[in-house]
């Protein structure tokens, strides 16, 4: 419980600061007035419709990345499952790029996520049919890295066959992942999808607990495993499917999350899970700020940052399981 409201508190921190630092100062009582809507109406725009719709977005992208990530890590009893191991990330970039592509995008605003939403639950249906109702951890990992494979083949056929630069640069940037420029469409758009996803996999802690004692015990105690696995891929579906929606691709959230928090819940699933959603989106909204402050004046990407970190904290953890290993 103690871990739960530290990281409650640093988000909601993390969340003020979002909401706080921009390209341009503004005071805090002046912010805080301009987001009740009172005062003067330039800043009343900047809080409501540039600065909510960012931190929103950051809170709930990494809350859903963060709480996959320990999901799927639960589910499959491997450290080094992500949601994007079962290709839903990469089949929502591949409808986001396709909407670009075929001009969909430009001609309303939220054909880019719905197509991506449309991508992410075709390729879970998809999973689901390759793997099997009954099938085994390997089939799902085996569907996902296939399903995964083939949307990432296809993006680079999609952006080979751009007609101009231009499209393709779009393209590109999009892929690199960000929250910038956003607006409260695209949070009404993948909120209800992701907390939907959040609760779904939440139901997973009883499950992923008694999976850890195997596959065997769990069932002898009566867990379902097509019933885990399903309430998995769906939820995972829907949240990381809305969060690559509206942000692109953002990486190393749901993977490194899980590995710095697991030793602080005793590496207990049901403790994990709503540490890392917290965890996540904590990472998430310190990322996005940290965009803000150290190129102010260039477009810096979230999804580059995130790797750009995630990747050398990755190797430090390996390093260090390494040793504890002897």
């Amino acid at each position: 419980m103690k871990l739960l409201l530290s990281l409650a508190a640093l988000t909601a921190a993390l969340f003020l600061a979002s909401l706080l630092i921009g390209y341009s100062p503004i005071p805090m009582a002046t912010a805080l007035k301009g987001l009740a809507g009172r005062g003067d109406p330039l800043y009343q725009m900047v809080m409501q419709e540039i600065r909510l719709p960012r931190a929103l977005l950051a809170l709930l992208v990494g809350a859903a990345l963060g709480l996959s990530g320990a999901a799927m890590q639960g589910y499959l009893r491997n450290p080094l499952a992500e949601p994007g191991l079962i290709g839903v990330s990469a089949s929502a970039a591949l409808g986001a790029v396709i909407a670009l592509q075929t001009g969909l995008a430009a001609a309303f605003a939220l054909a880019l996520p719905l197509a991506a939403l449309t991508f992410a639950f075709a390729a879970v249906t998809l999973i689901v049919l390759l793997a099997g109702p009954r099938g085994t951890s390997l089939t799902l990992i085996l569907a996902g890295i296939a399903i995964s494979a083939l949307a990432g083949a296809l993006t680079s056929l999609t952006l080979n066959l751009s007609p101009n630069p231009y499209a393709a640069s779009e393209i590109i940037f999009w892929m690199m992942g960000s929250v910038a420029d956003r607006s409260m469409a695209h949070v009404i758009l993948a909120a209800p999808l992701i907390l939907a996803g959040l609760a779904l996999l939440m139901t997973l802690r009883r499950g992923l607990d008694a999976l850890t004692l195997g596959e065997d015990a769990a069932q002898s105690m009566g867990l379902s495993l097509a019933s885990l696995r399903m309430r998995l891929l769906i939820g995972t579906a829907a949240a990381v499917g809305a969060a690559t929606a509206v942000a692109g691709a953002v990486g190393f959230v749901g993977l490194v999350v899980p590995h710095l928090l697991r030793p602080l819940t005793g590496h207990h699933p049901s403790k994990l899970l709503p540490a890392s959603a917290l965890g996540g989106a904590a990472m998430v909204l310190a990322a996005d700020i940290a965009t803000r402050l150290i190129l102010p004046d260039r477009d810096l990407k979230l999804g580059v940052l995130m790797a750009l970190v995630g990747a050398p904290l990755f190797l430090h953890l390996i390093y260090k399981t390494r040793r504890e290993m002897g």
